[in-house]
């Protein structure tokens, strides 16, 4: 059994989709981090760096695990799936898992920031992040012009650059053009585990489709940048 502590935030989604589709047991922990939930002593003894999700393998010791993409790799290979052990087709899972936390996800994160969040509009700062964004979805259309997945099969490196493109426009990026990742997008959102994977902690309803819903969750947010 895994414990997952956890919020409902692309990061959040990848661990969450990740133990669905593997069909993991597992039991939720909801982190509030509105309210701060991620620094205290309990959680920081699970993840020093105080950011969600975590995991707490049961049959393990309580193996604790932080960091997203660290966790989808320690499930994979607890459940002998979706993450090849040969080192070839181990290595090009791991590049594109690396391609979304080191690029897609800090650059998605940081449009979020500056087009939602942020107190005061700076355009440089929009226009940079979300170029930025464009740029690394013709990266990945161009590889899916060549490719179904983003690695030889379907893998976590799949299922942790979709938590996060799909939600493009929360960031305000668009994808018109890009047939591939469009394509690519629909694919996933039908992938077994996926839908219900979104669903945890809670679901954030139509979010991504309604602006009243995006203007009050977008209001909340804006007091964890302020602090």
């Amino acid at each position: 059994m895994i414990d997952l502590y956890t919020a409902p935030t692309p990061n959040g989604h990848k661990a969450s989709c990740t133990l669905e589709a593997l069909e993991i047991p597992y039991e939720t922990h909801f982190v509030n981090i509105s309210e701060g939930e991620q620094r205290t002593p309990e959680f920081l003894s699970l993840n020093p760096n105080g950011r969600i999700p975590a995991i707490v393998d049961r049959d393990a010791d309580n193996f604790a695990v932080f960091e997203s993409g660290a966790i989808m790799i320690y499930l994979a290979e607890k459940a002998g799936k979706l993450l090849p052990t040969d080192p070839r087709g181990r290595s090009r899972v791991i590049q594109w898992l690396m391609f979304q936390m080191g690029g897609v996800g800090p650059m998605m994160g940081q449009a979020n920031v500056f087009f939602r969040y942020f107190p005061e509009k700076l355009p440089a700062a929009i226009d940079r992040y979300q170029n930025e964004c464009r740029r690394l979805f013709e990266v990945l259309d161009g590889h899916l012009a060549e490719s179904e997945w983003l690695a030889d099969d379907y893998s976590i490196a799949d299922i942790a650059n979709w938590c996060w493109v799909r939600t493009y426009k929360w960031s305000g990026v668009s994808i018109d053009g890009l047939a591939n990742l469009d394509r690519w997008l629909t694919v996933m959102r039908d992938q077994p585990g996926m839908a219900a994977g979104l669903e945890v902690p809670f679901s954030l309803g139509n979010l991504l489709e309604d602006e009243k819903e995006a203007e009050a969750f977008a209001s909340n947010a804006q007091k964890l940048v302020q602090k």
